[in-house]
């Protein structure tokens, strides 16, 4: 109904409004109070957490991948309520909690991917570079989005994320966007580590699982001569913001194999996940669509 979807809009439109502007230290409880629900309410994606987990660490006990699940929801839960102050709060209010420590010169102008995986700061991570980058008047960050079902909140999504001048593209339409914003000598933030389907993806291991992932970094940095570096956002052990860590570029990447590229920033991102297990999108269907003949991993 027309006016029931207007009220839910009003109503987290105004939610978000006030959590953007309560104090932090109590927009990390709300959110992990709220995570802590999701995790004992019955539903399809705690179900999907487990298994993804299950998959990943097959040596853990059943208590210790519940544990692990319930502290990832409550993180999760936590980014969800902080992207209220990621989307609408200043440029000083996003750099107070999220640092950027880069290891390349982000404002020479080379052509450069950033990729940044599926952690709960990554939202965060893409805000403050592109709120730094306004300050100090380096080449915009351009990331790509998923589009949302709720139109209403799909476009303010994208005027809130392009408001310090980056840009954000459907991922539908990314490498011809992509190749031309990286021509002007912007920055593109790509995001891999995601099951889109067979269109533009390959199988290859992430935890030793054929697993469909996105190929078009590899694409992208041989088509342009782009530098690659992993952009990560994590929490900080105070557990009161977060760093995104900016590598130097992969030595000798792209290759002339694209396969073999893709498999090798799994393995990087696996290295990541490995060390802070807690802080990845477990939420998704990382493994749904399976190699001709696989059975699902979810049914």
């Amino acid at each position: 109904m027309t006016w029931l979807s207007n009220l839910f809009n009003f109503l987290a439109l105004s939610l978000l409004r006030l959590f953007a502007f309560l104090p932090y230290v109590l927009t990390i409880y709300v959110g992990y109070g709220l995570g802590w629900l999701a995790a004992h309410i019955p539903n399809s994606r705690a179900t999907v957490v487990k298994t993804n987990l299950r998959l990943c660490f097959p040596n853990l006990s059943e208590k210790e991948i519940s544990a692990l699940a319930l502290e990832h929801w409550k993180l999760f839960g936590r980014s969800v309520i902080e992207r209220s102050r990621v989307w609408l709060g200043t440029r000083e209010q996003i750099l107070s909690f999220v640092a950027i420590q880069s290891k390349v010169d982000l404002g020479d102008k080379k052509p450069r991917i950033l990729v940044n995986p599926h952690f709960v700061g990554l939202e965060g991570g893409f805000m403050a570079f592109s709120a730094l980058s306004a300050r100090n008047h380096w080449p915009n960050g351009v990331g790509l989005y998923q589009k949302m079902k709720n139109p209403l909140f799909n476009q303010k999504m994208v005027k809130w994320r392009d408001r310090f001048g980056g840009k954000s593209i459907e991922r539908q339409h990314r490498l011809r966007d992509l190749l031309r914003e990286l021509k002007k000598g912007n920055l593109a933030i790509i995001a891999p580590d995601i099951d889109l389907g067979p269109q533009d993806s390959i199988f290859v291991p992430f935890f030793g699982i054929q697993t469909s992932t996105v190929d078009s970094v590899s694409r992208l940095a041989k088509i342009t001569g782009a530098e690659v570096s992993l952009m990560t956002t994590t929490l900080n052990q105070d557990r009161k913001g977060y760093t995104c860590h900016i590598d130097e570029p992969l030595p000798n990447f792209p290759s002339d194999n694209v396969e073999k590229d893709t498999a090798r920033l799994n393995q990087c991102i696996e290295e990541l996940v490995r060390e802070r297990p807690a802080e990845y999108y477990w939420i998704h269907k990382r493994f749904k669509h399976r190699p001709p003949g696989e059975a699902s991993l979810y049914d």
